[in-house]
């Protein structure tokens, strides 16, 4: 069993995989991660290309109401690869192995980024929402929207 430090650092990959996943990071991230899981042998990084990009093709091609059971499903399936390779090294090596992923995961992600479930907004930079004219103006709104003027408050509210 691994060390509790190893297990956040294999749920931290794990993450970044699905997290990646169909964005602009992702070929950077997907040969990093193949590279990783390969520890030189061709075969067996051309075979973490292979099942790196089903993965991505499961998570773009998922249905709305599956996509977030898909999401979870898919870092624990990558955590848990992550945790049996480090699991089958031995300590020197484990060590070795979790500075390089640790260097991979720095590089590769955008640490403190923006980020958004689905549904929400996420802004990298700057953002200008403004409404003109008794229009509404928002990111995301969930629910309704209502325009016009607020009821009058009740003399017993204040």
């Amino acid at each position: 069993m691994l060390e509790q430090a190893l297990t956040a650092l294999a749920a931290a990959g794990g993450a970044a995989v699905v997290q990646a996943a169909g964005t602009d990071v992702w070929t950077g991230l997907r040969q990093a991660v193949a590279r990783w899981f390969g520890r030189g042998d061709g075969q067996r990084e051309q075979a973490e290309l292979e099942r790196l990009e089903r993965t991505a093709e499961e998570l773009r091609t998922a249905a709305a109401e599956q996509a977030e059971r898909l999401r979870i499903r898919a870092e624990a399936a990558w955590q848990t690869r992550i945790e049996n390779l480090l699991e089958s090294l031995h300590d020197d090596e484990r060590e070795r192995a979790a500075e390089e992923l640790r260097t991979l995961l720095a590089e590769r992600t955008t640490q403190g980024g923006a980020t958004a479930g689905q549904g929400g907004l996420a802004v990298g930079g700057n953002v200008d929402i403004h409404a003109e004219d008794g229009a509404i103006a928002a990111g995301v709104i969930h629910g309704g929207a209502h325009i016009g003027r607020p009821p009058t408050p009740d003399p017993s509210q204040g």
